[in-house]
């Protein structure tokens, strides 16, 4: 035998050899395979076997993915009409690589995608639709676990609701940061500062190029708000509940790292569908608890009350309105982060991100709390580090004593009210003042700046009819600005109250979420301009100072007036007639709880 044919034959020996173990090593994948979801559909010799395997081919996949490998949804909301998640394209073929290369195989499929800045009449309309579409999309699927690609404010929380109906195993991937906004030589932060320059340019005190050449210099990158806007409180909440890999919330979203963490999570996931570590073994009452904590450490948004209120009834987790004022009442802000404080989400991330917050809050948190990577929350936050103390403040000497959520209750909202007292004016905790009343955001937006309007500094501008079902969809316009005749003698605050929501990235002495909402009949309905309220935070006290008999006999007129809906089709028309109030997170009725993964019918 001639050496070349030599070492064909023993090349051709070597392969078949391999072959033998790979078939060995196939049949026991196999047998293991059979435990996952997907063989249902994927490991049947059948004809509904042939129909599943065969049509997933074309798209050139090898005949032994389908032997028992885990089968991994990636779940995205990339889209162009999406800023913050136009960088989601690039995450997911990091998660596929991860996902490959332990063993799974990854499916990308796409949802709704909700862009907070783009969407009219507001985001918030769409999140139980997002909710909706994810959990029938996982339900409906052979896939044995998910991997939910979001960032921009009301993705995260409507994928996460929809995959905690089915409770698959599941891990987060967020879009990350953007970078530091620049302008004239200092930073500036998406939102807080345009809210900062909307107000200077009606003072007089910018002009309107210089408050149009910012425009650019904010937005610098792809990713979500780089203050604690809503986005980032969010990415911090799954991120302090365990359903990520550390640094996921504060990582920029351009940042290389940001792909190897992806790719990590690709890997990871495969290892969570072999276990079953579905998301009701993660989320318990103990990870929702660390996330409340976090959220008052970090300065977070008030809109993660209504998620977080949503994704634990999806979950039977017992989690109420005043759990946020109670379990958030001794915790200090930590992060100097606007609109809070100073800095940006660059800076906290190269300070240490929210592993060196969640250290700081060692003696507030579960440590024995799951996370996604099989180790205690404890265990993976023993080795965190800060590295800039102005920017991660001790617990010893936080950046404000006051932070988390204030939870009102009173006549005004006998389902509760809530505050950030972290975003407002120390000066305004307390209040007395009489009502400047407008009964629809129109018409606040036709009268604030009218010099007739009978306000001044001590008056609570009252904002009625843009709760969840009287907008429709709850929009964020809570931080109503100012009159500009107060905004031109120099005052920058006052009490401002409403069934709306508001930006993470707003601030000002705001009362929000005002449950029943005017539409529902509540006593915010029949406030009217000139009626006195009285404003007590420290002692959760919101009321309208009129007598009982006075307040029932306006309710009682309402009612009797009460123009029918002008929505009569479609989604609008469903969400009226479905959405709860915001103290129990504007999820619909029909949607609270489990679906469960379990499809009993075949597709054919």
């Amino acid at each position: 035998m001639g050496a070349l044919s030599y070492k064909i034959y023993h090349t051709n020996q070597d392969c078949a050899r391999a072959g033998a173990r790979f078939l060995r090593k196939g049949d026991q994948v196999a047998e293991e395979g059979k435990r996952l979801r997907s063989a249902r559909s994927y490991g049947p010799r059948t004809k509904d076997g042939f129909i599943h395997r065969s049509w997933m081919k074309s798209e050139g996949l090898p005949d032994d993915v389908f032997d028992g490998r885990p089968v991994i949804g990636i779940c995205s909301t990339w889209s162009e009409l999406t800023p913050c998640n136009a960088g989601l394209r690039d995450i997911a073929d990091c998660v596929k690589r991860g996902v490959w290369e332990a063993g799974g195989l990854p499916l990308e499929f796409p949802v709704m995608s909700l862009g907070e800045t783009q969407m009219r009449p507001t985001a918030m309309l769409f999140r139980n639709l997002l909710a909706m579409e994810t959990e029938e999309a996982i339900r409906a699927n052979p896939i044995d676990a998910v991997v939910l690609l979001g960032g921009c404010d009301k993705t995260t929380p409507g994928q996460l609701m929809g995959a905690a109906s089915v409770d698959l195993p599941t891990l987060v991937v967020s879009t990350g940061p953007m970078l530091s906004g620049k302008f004239r030589g200092r930073d500036i932060g998406s939102g807080t500062d345009v809210w900062k320059f909307s107000e200077a340019v009606r003072a007089g005190e910018m002009s309107m190029r210089e408050f149009l050449s910012a425009e650019s210099g904010m937005s610098r990158s792809p990713g979500t708000c780089m203050t604690m806007g809503t986005a980032s409180s969010m990415a911090s909440m799954v991120e302090a509940m365990g359903l990520t890999l550390p640094y996921n919330a504060t990582i920029p979203a351009v940042d290389s790292r940001r792909r190897v963490l992806a790719q990590e999570s690709g890997r990871l996931i495969v290892g969570m569908a072999r276990d079953d570590r579905r998301l009701s073994k993660l989320l318990t009452r103990a990870s929702f608890e660390n996330a409340v904590r976090t959220l008052a450490a970090i300065g977070g948004s008030t809109n993660i009350v209504l998620h977080l209120l949503a994704i634990a009834g999806r979950l039977s987790v017992p989690l109420t309105l005043e759990d946020f004022d109670r379990l958030s009442k001794d915790v200090p802000l930590l992060v100097d982060l606007q609109p809070s404080g100073r800095f940006l989400m660059e800076d906290w991330h190269y300070a240490g991100g929210l592993p060196a917050v969640l250290k700081e809050l060692t003696s507030l948190l579960h440590l024995d709390a799951a996370t996604v990577s099989g180790v205690s929350m404890g265990e993976r936050i023993r080795e965190a580090e800060c590295f800039n103390r102005e920017v991660i403040r001790p617990l010893s000497e936080p950046a404000n004593l006051q932070s988390g959520i204030w939870v009102l209750h009173g006549n005004l909202c006998p389902r509760g009210a809530v505050m950030k007292p972290s975003a407002a004016s120390s000066a305004l905790y307390r209040h007395r003042g009489h009502a400047v009343v407008f009964e629809s955001i129109e018409d606040y937006k036709a009268r604030i700046d009218d010099p007739a309007l009978e306000v001044d500094e001590n008056s609570v501008l009252v904002l009625k009819g843009c709760g969840p079902r009287g907008y429709p969809g709850m929009p964020e316009v809570g931080n109503m600005a100012l009159p500009q005749k107060l905004l031109a003698r120099g005052f920058k605050d006052m009490v401002r109250l409403s069934d709306a929501r508001m930006s993470g990235t707003a601030f000002g002495t705001v009362i929000l979420h005002v449950a029943p909402e005017s539409a529902a009949g509540g006593p915010l309905a029949v406030v009217r301009t000139g009626d006195e309220i009285l404003l007590d935070g420290p002692a959760r006290k919101l009321e309208l100072l009129i007598s009982d008999a006075e307040l029932q006999r306006r309710l009682e007129s309402w009612r009797q007036v009460t123009a029918a809906s002008p929505y009569t089709r479609g989604y609008y028309q469903l969400y009226q007639q479905h959405v709860l109030q915001a103290d129990r997170g504007c999820d619909f009725d029909f949607l609270v709880g489990a679906s469960g993964s379990l499809v009993e019918r075949e597709s054919h």
